[in-house]
């Protein structure tokens, strides 16, 4: 739960003064050690006290401030069991500790030690996939869209709990698409196998256009700041026998050339799913009129309506720096609309939102996508307010993609879920 900040001093709820090792080490452990460590994407670790003191002050106006930790889910509509979001009393203890000089207290009072699996945010993953040749990134320019396909290896299927991206450089990943192409799909057969190539590079039309849009699912999605896929029990993500991933990566260039190898991890269901997660999508028409220049608060929205029973799970927006809010919305048949997210969106924390409770909609439910745009002098990360912007794939471009998971039968695969009268087809992926 988000409170409202009341300037002033925060002060803590106990007389006592806080300690580092009996009040601050926990906070830090159950709400930011997550990126504050080693090897992950904070810029700094908040490890231990000699890590942490140095920062306590502006730990302390960040916290105050609810700039950390991210999340940007307005608290008016639904609970989400990923927030990280700190107390009031949180709040008041970090603050408290800070305008104390940051007191290290007895290391008898520290809680046990967390047990993080080095390299990674799930535990140890069964099985690591990797792209067999690393990806050269020039120090500037636009970079196409890059992919490489993986052959699995797997002989039996595979229902996967938990999932995870890592790019060896992150610094120049946009964002990264995992596909799950099965044995008996026809998508991007032509393609080379186990190295880069873009859609350009393929000198074919046909399989150049099968390079932007794909009725194949989704194993995951990553970009800055989100976080790693954890389905619940009896759900979990579907890779039939002999399948294929397909890396999908967008790199952005930042002046210094890298070469990338990504990779991802997975953890396997102890036993078969009840039920199969489905990542599905509301994305606006990359053909659309362009955001004029100037443009503080301009909207788009897209609509939608399952064609079967689903249960939704979780939300994941995605716009470029132009992003200022995203919504989804389930319109009544009455017309009236049930906010489901309301997200303040920040391009450099693109943060999933689970439900805390999963959500039954039945067949026929219309879903919506609401986005707004700032293009004006306003957003301090606008590249050009002077211009309009057209939709499209570079990151001064923009994009509009409401990802959404939800939970159907373990019979029922993308292609079955979308059969529908007067719809007999998925939904093709076009991010």
């Amino acid at each position: 739960m988000m409170l409202a900040f009341q300037p002033g001093k925060a002060q803590p709820t106990t007389t006592s003064t806080p300690t580092f090792y009996r009040d601050v080490l926990p906070i830090l452990q159950q709400h930011c050690q997550r990126c504050h460590r080693s090897g992950e994407i904070a810029p700094m670790p908040l490890v231990n006290y000699q890590q942490t003191r140095r920062w306590a002050d502006a730990i302390s106006k960040k916290v105050r401030a609810k700039e950390m930790p991210p999340w940007f889910a307005d608290p008016a509509y639904r609970s989400f069991s990923d927030d990280p979001s700190l107390t009031a009393r949180q709040i008041a203890t970090l603050s408290a500790w800070a305008d104390a000089h940051a007191p290290v207290g007895d290391p008898r009072d520290a809680p046990p030690p967390p047990h993080w699996t080095p390299g990674w945010n799930i535990p140890n993953p069964d099985f690591v996939l990797e792209m067999p040749k690393p990806v050269s990134i020039p120090a500037r320019g636009d970079v196409e869209y890059t992919y490489e396909i993986v052959p699995t290896g797997f002989s039996q299927d595979k229902w996967v709990q938990m999932s995870e991206v890592r790019p060896s450089s992150r610094a120049h990943v946009h964002h990264a698409v995992v596909y799950i192409r099965p044995p008996d799909s026809e998508w991007l057969r032509g393609a080379p196998s186990g190295v880069p190539f873009t859609a350009s590079s393929l000198h074919d039309e046909k399989l150049g256009h099968q390079a932007h849009s794909t009725t194949s699912d989704m194993l995951l999605v990553y970009a800055p700041g989100s976080s790693p896929d954890h389905w619940p029990e009896g759900m979990a993500k579907f890779v039939p026998a002999h399948s294929d991933l397909v890396f999908q990566m967008h790199y952005t260039t930042n002046g210094h050339a890298a070469r990338d190898q990504t990779r991802v991890g997975m953890v396997f269901a102890r036993q078969p799913a009840k039920q199969r997660v489905l990542t599905l999508q509301l994305a606006y028409d990359q053909h659309a009129i362009p955001i004029p220049a100037g443009a503080e608060n301009y909207r788009v929205e897209v609509r939608g309506t399952l064609p079967n029973d689903a249960t939704l799970l979780s939300f994941f927006p995605h716009m470029h720096l132009r992003g200022r809010r995203f919504e989804y919305n389930i319109i009544n048949p009455d017309r009236s609309i049930e906010t489901l997210l309301r997200v303040n969106y920040d391009f450099y924390w693109q943060l999933s939102y689970r439900l805390a409770s999963p959500r039954l909609l039945k067949a026929g439910t219309e879903l919506e996508a609401v986005a707004w745009y700032d293009n004006s002098r306003n957003n301090r990360h606008n590249p050009d307010p002077e211009s309009a912007v057209a939709w499209g794939d570079q990151t001064y471009n923009e994009m509009m993609v409401g990802f959404f998971d939800v939970a159907v039968p373990a019979s029922v695969d993308k292609w079955r879920f979308f059969i529908r009268q007067n719809h007999p087809e998925p939904q093709a992926n076009t991010p």
